[in-house]
């Protein structure tokens, strides 16, 4: 692993992980496009929010131990695992045909093993690319390697609606397993990055670590930001169709566009400046895109997705390395599930409270709620993290 360290950033392992990322992500990214399933089969605003609040839930709640995982049996293991879930989970949603209500229970237990599944890829690659990354560039290497997922976020819904114009809901299930499974087949080759050495104490657990100021600090501001995000990837689709705004693709395309160019600027000032400087330029960012999105009209849309994408480039790589940075790595996995399970958290009560303010006072109210949500975050950002 020092060698690995030693080689810079993009080593072969690097950028094998960085493939493997990006197609697991597009698999990911292309259930963006879910709630029109949802909705074609009579289900309202809420239960958008239900089942892809349920999605998120299961992501948030099974991180601790997903997290004691990744530290016990390995990176590598626990990514394959992931992985294999995301490739079959997609399938499964082929035999759920028929309205809504009539399939509603076995749908949302899909939702939560499919939320697992990407709970499991996303903190066992993070944490992995943090312990090859040399630490006086590890904020650079994370916000890099997460454009892997960006692209995939940006690839995911264009090809999921070619999919639903070209084909029907079977092809656009089968695409996503197909992004997943080459995720899955990409990291076969590679070697572990930490094993726990022979005779090892015992390391504080996910619920004691997250008791300690700083990462509780993180982990409040991540829940913010997780509320921008439901608000970006469950409500964007269903608000572009009720209005009457075009496709929905630009919207993503310009919202990873400009994730992307502002991983390549603001994670090298962090680790010059430190984290904490640029965290309110971050949130200030999103929530410009967020009140644009609130009185959304087609020539908006591309106005709103490039503001919330900046944002979303500065705060999820710099939250991320603020979070690992000077940590062992023997605890590594569980700070990464402290950091990615608070975003899980911030989605799954975004999911559902925004999909309820939706359904009672409309897409501006709900829009406007996740601002103001950014707004208590930016405030509090200001303050030490020991403090928040």
């Amino acid at each position: 692993m020092g060698t690995q360290r030693a080689a810079g950033l993009f080593t072969p392992v690097f950028c094998t992980l960085y493939a493997a990322n990006l197609c697991t992500v597009a698999g990911f990214g292309a259930f963006f496009l879910f709630p029109l399933f949802i909705r074609g089969r009579g289900g309202s605003e809420l239960d958008i929010g239900i089942l892809m609040g349920a999605f998120a839930l299961a992501s948030a709640l099974c991180r601790p131990w997903i997290s004691e995982m990744i530290d016990r049996i390995g990176r590598k293991k626990s990514y394959g695992l992931g992985c294999l879930l995301m490739s079959l989970c997609p399938l499964a949603y082929l035999a759920l045909d028929g309205e809504l209500k009539s399939v509603y229970a076995p749908l949302l237990l899909l939702r939560v093993v499919h939320g697992v599944g990407l709970a499991i890829c996303f903190t066992a690659i993070f944490t992995w690319i943090a312990d090859l990354l040399p630490e006086e560039r590890l904020g650079e290497g994370i916000g890099i390697f997460g454009t892997s997922g960006l692209i995939g976020m940006a690839l995911g819904p264009a090809l999921g609606e070619s999919a639903l114009a070209f084909g029907s809901y079977g092809l656009y299930f089968a695409l996503c397993s197909a992004l997943s499974a080459v995720g899955l087949l990409g990291h076969l080759r590679l070697e572990e990055s930490f094993s726990p050495p022979a005779g090892h104490h015992p390391q504080p657990g996910f619920f004691r670590l997250l008791a300690r100021p700083k990462l509780a600090g993180i982990a409040g501001l991540t829940v913010a930001f997780g509320f921008a995000v439901a608000a970006c990837s469950t409500f964007v689709a269903p608000m572009v169709i009720d209005r009457s705004l075009g496709l929905i693709f630009p919207f993503y395309l310009c919202y990873s566009g400009a994730a992307i160019a502002m991983r390549f600027i603001a994670p090298p000032l962090a680790d010059r400046l430190g984290e904490k400087a640029l965290l309110p330029w971050g949130l200030g960012l999103t929530i410009g895109g967020l009140v644009l999105l609130s009185v959304a009209t087609r020539s908006l849309l591309p106005a709103a997705g490039l503001l919330a994408g900046a944002g979303h480039g500065v705060l999820f790589p710099l939250l991320n390395s603020l979070a690992v940075r000077n940590e062992p790595l023997a605890i590594r996995g569980k700070v990464t599930g402290i950091f990615t399970g608070s975003i899980d958290a911030g989605i799954f009560a975004g999911s559902l409270l925004l999909g309820q303010v939706g359904e009672m006072a409309g897409y501006g109210a709900l829009f406007l709620l996740a601002s103001f949500i950014g707004l208590c975050a930016l405030i509090l950002s200001l303050r030490p993290l020991e403090r928040l």
